[in-house]
C-alpha cells in the first residue's frame, strides 16, 4: 500500500492542465518540461488519464490536454483509481498467499478488516478533495483540507 509515482505526477499533470489558461491545453511538451518529467512517461500518464475520462486532448501544431469536466467536478480518488487503483482492494489478500494458493487466513483475517477500514476512510476522504481545492497556494489547500477531514471525522463519530 504506497503511492506510487505514477499518481504523484498524475496529480501533479492533472493540476498543471488544470491551472492552465490556454485555450488549447498543455502539451506533452510543455507539461515534461513544466514537471520535469521524460516525453514518454508524461506519454504514459496523459494516456492513462485520457482513457480514464479525467482529461481530453486536441491534436495538430497547436494541440493539447484539458481537463474533460472542471476542477471542481473531479475528485482526487477518481484519479488515483485513473492512474493506478486503490490502495487496497479485494485481490491484495489473494496475491500475498504466500507459499500456498490460498492465503492460511483466509478465513478469519484481522489484518484484512484494518485495510478495509483503512481504504474507506481513504476513499471517504478523496472522494471529498477535488483538483479545485489542489489548485492555489499550499496555505490555502492546507487550511481546506483541514476542514474536510474535520467534517470527515464528524461523519465518522456520528
Amino acid at each position: 500500500m504506497k503511492i506510487t509515482s505514477e499518481d504523484e505526477y498524475g496529480l501533479r499533470i492533472l493540476l498543471r492542465i488544470g491551472k492552465c489558461q490556454d485555450m488549447d491545453g498543455m502539451s506533452i511538451p510543455q507539461l515534461s518540461k513544466a514537471e520535469g518529467l521524460s516525453l514518454p512517461y508524461v506519454g504514459k500518464i496523459t494516456r492513462s488519464l485520457r482513457m480514464s475520462g479525467l482529461i481530453t486532448s486536441t491534436r495538430g501544431h497547436k494541440g493539447g490536454y484539458l481537463l474533460s469536466k472542471p476542477a471542481i467536478e473531479i475528485t482526487v480518488n477518481e484519479a488515483i483509481k485513473a492512474l493506478g487503483g486503490q490502495l487496497y482492494d479485494a485481490n491484495f489478500c489473494g496475491n500475498h498467499s504466500g507459499q500456498f494458493q490460498i492465503c492460511t487466513n483466509s478465513v478469519d483475517c484481522s489484518i484484512r478488516s484494518l485495510w478495509t477500514m483503512v481504504q474507506k476512510m481513504i476513499d471517504g476522504l478523496l472522494d471529498k478533495v477535488t483538483l479545485h481545492e489542489l489548485i492555489g497556494s499550499e496555505e490555502n489547500t492546507a487550511l481546506t483540507l483541514q476542514k474536510i477531514v474535520e467534517e470527515n471525522m464528524k461523519e465518522l463519530l456520528n
